[in-house]
Order: C-alpha cells, then structure tokens, then sequence
C-alpha cells in the first residue's frame, strides 16, 4: 500500500486507539503518510482491549464445507435484512487479506490441535449464528488484548523510529472544517485545549456503552466520534440498533467492585455448561420466557430477563447467575479449569462462583449504528472518514453477527487508508449504498444549544415530541441519572411511551446542560454533553422505527417481532 509517487506528505490524524485506529495508523505510517494517532486515554484503553471471543475470517485454508458465500450468508441472515449487501460482501471477500495484515504486525493466533506452532495453522472456533467454524482467537478467551497488544507494540516501534506520532490522553473536542472539509481536529490534552492540523481525519473512537446502566463496555465509550462527525455535520444511520449482552457482572453488587480491571461479560458458555438464571427470590425464571430457558438466542434472553424485572418494578435491577450445580454435577475445580479467567475476575469481584450467586444484568454491548460511510470509509463530510464502532457500513445491519467487529474496523479502516493515500476526491460522488436499504430515523432531530447543528441531508420526515418542561420527572442532568432514564427507556425493552417521556426528559436536559456559550472545561463535561446528543439521536431513531426488527424491540407493536436468527443449539453456547 503505497501513496501516489512524486506527490508531498499527507497527514492523517487517527482518533481512536482499538483496532480499526492501530490498524489504520499502522498502514498509512508504512506506507509513508504522516501519522497522528490521538487517544482519549492510554492506547490500551477500547472495546477491543475486552472483546474475548475472536475475529472471524474464510481463509485460504477454511473448515471443511466453509465458503465466503457462506459467511455473506450468516451475516446477511444475522442482520435482519438489513444490512447493505455489498458492503457484506467486501468484507467477507477481504477479510483473509487482513488477518494476514494482523499477522504481519506481530498478531499470534491460537493454533489448531494438530499444530504446535502457527506454520500449521490457527484454531477456527464456531460461534452463535455461523454455519461453520470460522472464528480466529488468541489466548483462549482474550483475542481483543492480545490482538491490541501486539498493534500497540508495533505503534510505539514506528513512534519511536519517527514514522509517525502518538498523543495519548488526548480528547478530540471539535472537527475542525475549512469551506465545508475536515482540515483538522482540536483535542485538549494535560488542561489544554490544542489544534492538530491535517488532511483528513479518520474517527476510529468505537461505541457508547456509556449510555446504559450496565455496559461490557469500558468508561472511554461515551460516543465522542459519533458527537465529533454530528457536530461537523455528518449524517447517522441505524441508531435505534443497539445489541445488548444478557449477562454482565453488575459490579455495583459485588464485594470488591473496584479490584475488577474492566467490565466483565459472563459468557453464554457457562450456561451451555448447565448455569442457571434466578432472580432475587431464588426462583429460576428463564423456561416462563421461551421453551431453550437459558439457552435461548442472546437477544431473547437479554429481553427476557428485562421484562422480568420490569414485572418486579426494577427495571435497572439484577438477576442471578447460578453455577454452584456445574461444580456439584461436574466435580470439584471444572470452573477453575474450564474458566480460568472468568474464575479469578469473579473471585476479584469478592465473589466465589462455586458458593455463591453472581449478580449479572443486560449489558449495553455493541452499536451497529453510527456515523454513515461508504465502501471506502467515506462519510457524508469531505476530509472525515470513519472506521470500526463508530460507523455504520452497512455491514452489521440490525443485529451484529459475532465476531464480525473486529473485522470490520479491519477491513473498512484499511479500506480508509487507501482512499486517503489516493488521493480520493470523490466525496462528491454517489456515496454510500451500492444496494438499497432503508434509512434509519436518526435525523430530523431538532437540537438545542446544548447539542449540535442538524445533521446534513437528514430524513426530513422524522418527528420528535417537542420539548416539555419538567416532563419525565424533576430530576436534574446527571451521567448516572442519564443512564437510568436509558436503561428503562430505550434499552432492551421499548415502547412508544417509554421513548416519548425519555425525549421529553433528554430535551430538557438539553436545554440547560454545558451551554455553547460557556464552553466546558473538563474531559467529563465534554463526555457528558457527547454522551447527552447520542441519547437524543438514539431515542428519535428509536421512536420512529414503530416495528420490531432485529436488536430493536418495540413492546407495542401488535405483531410478533421477526426473528430471522433462530437459535443453533451448539453454537449459542459460544461468546462473542
């Protein structure tokens, strides 16, 4: 991957530091442009950092019966019908080409039975949805770590060889925009607001987790690219998809919640392996929901368990996860064996999973929507790309295929790279969907001073219910208080009144919350004001798409939700 001969330097500042950023950075600095990488933290702190189950790829060399056409499939049926079908089928195509990327930046995956070493081969897992076995993981259940790490070493060579520049604790506060093009990005780093000037700028600063109560993701997901690309104009798509992971440590209800590292998603695996759900009064309530109880797909469980609570008038309560029978029917140290990581996280939580019940609840896990791109990584705003949990590619489309993140910050951030070392003047072009989907209901949003400018070319159909003054309650802006109004209105379970009463809150908000005119100081108030203007565009997205389908589930609707990915028994014990 080269830039054209002959012609000078371009700078490309990178925001984000998981995989699609390291990635990209890695790419374009080799390649001879000059590289800025900007991270909200350390560059360990993404969600790729803890995404345990894998990458999934067709290689040169797949499992006996597996295709490309194949993985198209899954991912097609996945989604919901509502994918954009040739970004499918880029990425699947080209996936194999990056995983041979990542393997050239150090990445070592875990090898096949047969193997000692990787000239053999790597281990290809099978996971909920796929129809072969197709997963690439390393260190067992930590592919998101050992995968970063190996990036991050390769980043901190090239800064130090001076092939390119890493700013860490650096938070991207505004796009910066000369005649209608993205020229630069301000960030304030050590109490400082600076200016790093550049070409282009690809935002590669993953999801918002931060939205909800409970989270697999870590505290830097509080959607500061999607509020970056809004606020420079940037149109959104597909923001009511939100998947939602059924089982998460609550840590808040744990011994020690400050030993724990992160968060810690409880696997589907370990109720494969014969746990069960409880809920506060010790009773197991799962087989009242759907006939497979605790085996039922990740989508129905989360739901399941979410209208559980809202009949015990909890909604951002906690149930019970109940392995003590593994051990009694399996012997003495099968968790410890079978799960060794889950096993000392637990134990750090002051919890010992042999003994004792582990308070588990839905937790927000992975955003399909984001700021739209096209095959190029391209968005709606000249100079801004877009790549991984950040954009919407058309890729996940309403229900995320596992293990398909990761390859998807792959593929379309070095589809990104290249646009920008062309040369690419094409933002004038056809942009985006080369099959036609419909849009998602995130634009039409009328935004206060608090928030941003409407977003370019929006659905100018969508409606949102006016601002009322102290509807949903009296109670002032907090993050906390944000993310309870999220959790039991607009998360796993919604209805058209619950989105209505969440707008009218977050409206109000809105209107007094970090002013224009009194810019915020602190990373924390820019975070909150993000994480503010995300929760207003999800919940008009959400109010408009009145049907059920895929992620989103819409209580009041008459029908019967579709289910276009029922369960595969042997593959829903697997994690993602």
């Amino acid at each position: 991957m080269t830039g054209q001969p002959g012609t000078p330097v371009r700078r490309l500042a990178v925001v984000g530091s998981g995989i699609a950023g390291l990635y990209a950075a890695l790419l374009a600095a080799d390649a001879g442009a000059d590289v800025a990488l900007l991270t909200k933290g350390a560059l360990e702190d993404s969600n790729t950092w803890y995404a345990q189950g894998g990458i999934s790829a067709v290689l040169d060399a797949p499992s006996p019966g597996d295709t490309v056409a194949a993985h198209i499939a899954d991912t097609l049926r996945a989604g919901a019908g509502h994918c954009n079908e040739a970004a499918v089928r880029l990425m699947c195509t080209q996936a194999r080409r990056d995983i041979a990327g990542l393997q050239r930046y150090g990445v070592r995956f875990d090898a096949g039975e047969k193997g000692i070493t990787h000239d053999d081969g790597p281990a290809l897992g099978l996971e909920a949805a796929h129809s072969a076995p197709r997963i690439l993981h390393a260190g067992g259940d930590a592919t998101g770590a050992r995968v970063a790490a190996a990036l991050i070493q390769a980043v901190l060579a090239r800064r130090d060889q001076g092939k390119l520049s890493v700013f860490s604790q650096a938070q991207a506060t505004a796009l910066v925009t000369t005649n209608g093009s993205v020229n630069g990005v301000e960030y304030l780093q050590a109490g400082r607001q600076s200016f790093l000037a550049a070409d282009a700028v690809l935002l590669a600063s993953g999801g918002a987790g931060q939205l909800f109560a409970q989270t697999t993701n870590p505290s830097v997901a509080t959607a500061d690219g999607l509020a970056l690309a809004v606020r420079a104009g940037a149109v959104v798509k597909d923001l009511e998809f939100f998947q939602f992971h059924p089982t998460c440590l609550v840590s808040s209800a744990t011994a020690h919640p400050g030993r724990l590292d992160g968060p810690l998603l409880i696997s589907e695996a370990v109720r494969g392996e014969g746990a069960t759900l409880l809920d506060a009064g010790g009773r197991r309530f799962m087989q009242a929901y759907h006939p497979d109880a605790e085996l039922a797909p990740r989508d129905v469980v989360s739901r399941s368990i979410a209208l559980h609570l809202a009949k015990l008038g909890d909604p951002n309560g906690h149930v019970y996860l109940d392995a003590r029978g593994i051990e009694q029917a399996k012997g003495v140290g099968f968790l410890r064996r079978r799960f060794p990581t889950l096993t000392r996280k637990t134990l750090e939580a002051g919890i010992d999973w042999t003994r004792e019940l582990v308070p588990v609840a839905p937790a927000a896990h992975y955003w399909m929507g984001g700021v739209e791109t096209d095959l190029s990584g391209r968005t709606t705003v000249p100079g801004l790309y877009a790549a991984g949990e950040v954009a919407c590619t058309g890729v996940q489309g309403a229900n995320r295929l596992a293990s398909n993140s990761l390859l998807e910050g792959l593929v379309f951030g070095r589809r990104a790279v290249e646009s920008f070392l062309s040369g690419d003047r094409g933002w004038g072009a056809s942009r985006v969907s080369d099959a036609p989907r419909a849009a998602s209901a995130a634009g039409g949003l009328r935004l206060t001073h608090a928030s941003a400018p409407l977003p370019r070319n929006a659905s100018a159909h969508v409606t949102v219910p006016a601002a009322l003054e102290g509807a949903g309650g009296s109670e002032p802006f907090s993050r906390e208080a944000l993310r309870r109004l999220m959790t039991s209105h607009a998360g796993v379970l919604r209805s058209g009144e619950l989105l209505a009463e969440a707008a009218r809150t977050l409206d109000r908000w809105a209107g007094v919350v970090h002013p224009a005119d009194a810019s915020p100081e602190g990373p924390v108030a820019h975070e909150d004001r993000n994480l503010l203007l995300a929760a207003r565009l999800l919940v008009a997205a959400a109010l408009n798409r009145t049907a059920s389908l895929g992620a989103h589930y819409r209580s009041d609707e008459a029908a019967e939700p579709e289910n276009t990915c029922p369960p595969r028994p042997k593959a829903s014990l697997l994690h993602d």
